[in-house]
């Protein structure tokens, strides 16, 4: 898999990947959890804010893998929208977008990423457990309980995108 930034003439690809993604845990529009209205603004969002968005590519397939960081602060940004196509799951790529996003954060002075998944995402639960992800609180939205985690990154690295 090849992870590059993301670029506008991908949004229909990650748009199309987001709603696989949550349709595959039962995660839908209306239940509390759902949102979508920062897609068609990911180049103001992410990428002009003080975040990026990545995506995994792998020929022919296109786009496999997408996730994305949201700045919060000075030192915290958001690990969002991390999610694996179904037929590229467990090939180790969630593993390589964690750690792509995890060093982007570094290189952008980012010392914690806070994120969250549901008790649903069994497959994004373990593999922030795996990361060294911690748990920070639990909270129900309506059928959906929400698990919001964080992680202390370490020493900055050279940057992986550049600006």
């Amino acid at each position: 898999m090849r992870i590059r930034r993301y670029r506008w003439p991908d949004l229909d690809a990650v748009w199309s990947l987001h709603q696989i993604g949550l349709a595959q845990v039962g995660v839908v529009p209306g239940d509390g959890v759902y949102y979508d209205d920062d897609f068609p603004r990911i180049t103001e969002v992410y990428l002009a804010a003080g975040g990026d968005f990545l995506v995994g590519e792998v020929a022919p397939a296109g786009i496999v893998a997408m996730g994305g960081l949201r700045r919060i602060d000075g030192h915290t940004a958001e690990m969002c929208r991390l999610r694996v196509h179904p037929d590229h799951q467990r090939r180790g790529y969630g593993t390589r977008m964690t750690e792509a996003l995890e060093e982007r954060a570094r290189s952008l002075g980012y010392s914690t990423l806070r994120g969250d998944t549901t008790l649903r995402q069994v497959a994004a639960l373990t593999l922030y457990r795996k990361s060294g992800w911690r748990e920070l609180r639990r909270e129900a939205r309506g059928d959906n309980v929400v698990i919001y985690i964080e992680k202390q990154l370490s020493a900055v690295v050279s940057p992986l995108f550049p600006r």
